[in-house]
C-alpha cells in the first residue's frame, strides 16, 4: 500500500491508533485536527496534520483529499450534519484517487433493545439527538459512496477504552463508582482491537456495516469490581443507578440496554480481537503498566 495515500478527518484517540498501526502501509497519512498545537505534536510522529475547524474547507486539506486512495472520517456530526461532508463534498464528488472509505460511528444508532442482541441486520432507531445525528452522517456516506462508486464501510463503535482511558485511571483519580443498575449490560472495545478492524477494512475496500465490539457485553460494575481486585483497592460500595448522582449525558447512556453481535469481524474481515474480553484488556493494561498512557 506504499503507493496508496491515507487522509483522516480528525485524529482523535481512535485514529490515532489506526494512524500509528498503518504508518507502514501508506505512502503518506495526513490527518486533521482542530489545533495547531496539536498538530505540531503529530507532525513529530510523521502524520502530516492540517487544521480543520469544521466549518472552513481549508486548501490545504482540499489538495491532501484530492490524492487520497483511502479515507477515515472521525468527526462528530452535529444537528446541521457531518461537517466533513459540508465542507468537502463537492471535492470528494469530484475525486479520482479514492477508493475506499471508512465512517467510524457508534452502537448507540441501535438504540434500547432491553438487553436484547442485535447485529448489523438490526434497524437503527437511536433515542439520543447525538445518536439520530449518526443514523443521519452514515445514510449521507452511504449515499455519497454509491453516487461516486466507492466503498463506505461503516464502523459502529462499541464504548472505546485503552492506555489513558479506562478503569483504572478512574480508580487513581477516585472517580470510580460502581453503578447498578439490574440487567444493564454495555458492550466495550480496547481501542487497539479498533485499530485493527479499521486496518482490515481498508485493506479489504469492505463496504457495509459493521460492529466493532468485544465479545461480551457485561454489567459495568463488574468491570469496576474486576480492575479494583486486579490494581488492589478495597471492593467499591454498589451504588444504585436511582440514586446516583450522573449529568443528562452520562443517564442517557444507561437508557439504552443491548448486546451487540461483532461476528461479521471475524466472518467476513477475519479480524480476531486481541482483547476479546474486558478481562483480557484490563489484565495486559495492568501487567504491562500501559493502562497510564
Amino acid at each position: 500500500m506504499q503507493d496508496d495515500h491515507l487522509l483522516i478527518f480528525g485524529i482523535g484517540y481512535s485514529a490515532h491508533a489506526f494512524a500509528r498501526r498503518a504508518a507502514h502501509r501508506f505512502g503518506s497519512i495526513t490527518g486533521t485536527v482542530r489545533s495547531p498545537e496539536k498538530a505540531a505534536r503529530l507532525r513529530a510522529e510523521g502524520i502530516d496534520a492540517l487544521v480543520f475547524d469544521g466549518v472552513e474547507a481549508a486548501d490545504e486539506v482540499r489538495a491532501a483529499l484530492g490524492r487520497a486512495t483511502h479515507l477515515v472520517q472521525s468527526i462528530a456530526p452535529d444537528a446541521a450534519g457531518d461537517p466533513a461532508l459540508r465542507a468537502f463534498g463537492p471535492d470528494l464528488r469530484l475525486s479520482r484517487a479514492l477508493r475506499w472509505i471508512g465512517y467510524l460511528s457508534t452502537v448507540g444508532v441501535y438504540g434500547d433493545h432491553g438487553g436484547d442482541w442485535v447485529d448489523e441486520a438490526t434497524p437503527p432507531r437511536a433515542v439520543s439527538e447525538r445518536s439520530r445525528n449518526r443514523v443521519a452522517a452514515e445514510a449521507a456516506w452511504q449515499q455519497l459512496g454509491a453516487e461516486i462508486d466507492v466503498p463506505v464501510a461503516l464502523l459502529r463503535l462499541a464504548g472505546i477504552y485503552g492506555p489513558g482511558r479506562n478503569t483504572f485511571v478512574n480508580l487513581a483519580e477516585g472517580s470510580a463508582r460502581r453503578l447498578v443498575k439490574p440487567g444493564q449490560v454495555f458492550n466495550r472495545i480496547h481501542v487497539d482491537d479498533i485499530a485493527a478492524v479499521i486496518e482490515a477494512a481498508a485493506e479489504q475496500r469492505a463496504s457495509g456495516v459493521f460492529n466493532v465490539t468485544d465479545d461480551e457485553p457485561a454489567p459495568p460494575q463488574d468491570v469496576v469490581a474486576y480492575a479494583a481486585d486486579l490494581a488492589g483497592y478495597p471492593p467499591l460500595p454498589d451504588i444504585p443507578f436511582e440514586s446516583a448522582s450522573l449529568s443528562p449525558m452520562a443517564r442517557s447512556f444507561y437508557g439504552e440496554n443491548k448486546r451487540v453481535s461483532n461476528a461479521r469481524l471475524s466472518r467476513d474481515l477475519n479480524v480476531r480481537l486481541a482483547y476479546p474480553t474486558y478481562r483480557d484488556a484490563l489484565a495486559a493494561l495492568w501487567t504491562t503498566g500501559t493502562w497510564r498512557g
